[in-house]
């Protein structure tokens, strides 16, 4: 089986120092299953592909067991795909071979393994048990572009149809380090197999390499339940730590967090003048379908149900805890039926793509992206403006000039605990007139609360169209 990695970018070959193998000879390992080669097909200043070749010695794998059967093993264990198609075996291969590339770790290029790099991963032949669709439904979430080509069982005989074999390509800017390890976990899921004992270490592998990422998947109850070879104690006990108690505890910093910025805000009523008017240049641009993205507890919602001409409202939030007060302030239970029809509460995040998102007119997103890192916010932007692609967007965010105006907030302070950032009228205008022009709209910039001629408005609000 072979895995290609391909980096395009200025001092390509650097992708040697990341996997800490040189691009300019053969390298080879022993492995308990067999060998790995690592070599270059590919090494120019402009473009660098590594290749990562497994060759399996099944028969050796099978002789050293011990155990019933012995030698009078089925043939099954002789004769099978293990040599050929991508599975657990790739998954040791990766961590052995590029382990500290995996770590997102480079003794002289650090920085760039920090970056997020232009990457191109290919496997030959995967088994994907569950066809393309499960295949996008891990990846592109993830913010890959996926393309994938199924093999059928035989050329020469079509009519015995197609095989759950595939070849794959997944290209996205991301960490070396990430690449690395979403393939680590999502390879034995594709297969839905391991050719080890899964006991309770793989949880904690599980959890090591899905930090950052997994919690927030739509797919991370299949993923867990795949990964831990259907072991539901196991699969039970890692998504209780993935989730479980963690997460109110998060939630009720964030509520308290909150709290605090609407008090700082209070004296000029701006969270009502925010509200006021995102719906307002909804309503003025002809939405009808629209999207709260990042809705919290539900009052942008409980302003927009107000409106008749909104005939479908999407609220979604990753926080469970949230959407369940959403649920309760907007009364969902004694809700009458036409208006319980119009309004559908979905947990999820921003940053991983969703194709519940596609297809609306216009989409709020109100004081939601200073929250973001910056790799978090790069996803963002393409899963809303690439993929989810509504006609009209609302991006409210606060303007950190204004606020040397609020006599309650210390000097140097962001308004909000939980804020990555927030940014003067100048930066806003450069981010939102980099995405207009990234992903086809055009951007106009308008004021939210009362305008100080030196400072401007507390509240900055870009409003996207599709040109």
């Amino acid at each position: 089986m072979i895995l290609t990695m391909t980096y395009a970018g200025e001092n390509a070959t650097d992708l040697g120092y990341l996997l800490h193998k040189s691009p300019f000879r053969v390298h080879s390992f022993e492995q308990p299953f067999g060998k790995t080669y690592v070599f270059y097909p590919e090494a120019t200043a402009e473009r660098c592909t590594a290749a990562l070749v497994l060759e399996i010695d099944s028969i050796g794998l099978v002789r050293g067991r011990r155990g019933p059967g012995g030698e009078g093993r089925v043939l099954e264990e002789y004769v099978n795909d293990r040599p050929y198609a991508a599975s657990s075996f790739l998954s040791v291969a990766i961590a052995r071979t590029f382990g500290s590339a995996l770590g997102g770790k480079s003794k002289d290029r650090q920085e760039l393994a920090d970056s997020a790099l232009q990457l191109e991963a290919q496997i030959s032949v995967v088994p994907c048990r569950g066809g393309e669709k499960l295949l996008r439904r891990l990846f592109e979430p993830l913010g890959y572009d996926v393309n994938a080509r199924r093999h059928p069982l035989d050329d020469k005989f079509p009519e015995w149809g197609e095989s759950p074999y595939f070849t794959i390509t997944l290209r996205r800017e991301v960490r070396l380090s990430e690449m690395l390890t979403h393939l680590y976990v999502l390879i034995p899921v594709l297969d839905d197999d391991k050719h080890y004992w899964v006991g309770d270490d793989e949880v904690e592998k599980l959890l090591r390499h899905g930090e950052g990422w997994l919690r927030e998947h739509p797919e991370r109850e299949l993923i867990t339940e795949r990964y831990l070879k259907h072991q539901k104690r196991l699969a039970r006990e890692a998504m209780e730590r993935l989730i479980g108690e963690e997460e109110p505890e998060a939630d009720e910093a964030a509520e308290t967090h909150t709290r605090e910025e609407e008090a700082i805000e209070k004296p000029i009523s701006l969270a009502e003048q925010r509200m006021d008017k995102v719906v307002g240049t909804l309503l003025a641009r002809g939405a009808q379908r629209v999207l709260d993205l990042g809705c919290g507890e539900g009052r942008l919602l409980r302003e927009l149900l107000k409106e008749k001409t909104f005939s479908e409202i999407v609220g979604m939030d990753v926080s469970h805890r949230a959407l369940e007060i959403a649920a309760r302030r907007l009364n969902f239970e004694n809700m009458p039926g036409r208006q319980r029809e119009r309004i559908q509460l979905l947990h999820g995040s921003l940053i991983y793509r969703d194709k519940r998102l596609a297809g609306y007119d216009g989409a709020a997103v109100v004081e939601v992206i200073e929250h973001l890192d910056p790799p978090r916010l790069a996803a963002f932007e393409r899963v809303l403006f690439e993929f989810a692609r509504p006609k009209t967007v609302a991006v409210t965010t606060p303007n950190v000039e204004y606020n040397v105006k609020f006599e309650t907030l210390p000097a140097g302070k962001m308004r909000h605990k939980d804020h990555r950032f927030e940014w003067s009228r100048q930066e806003f205008r450069a981010w939102a007139e980099g995405i207009a022009k990234r992903f086809g709209y055009t951007v106009q910039f308008l004021p939210i609360g009362p305008e100080d001629s030196a400072v401007g408005s507390p509240t900055q609000m870009g409003v996207f169209s599709i040109q």
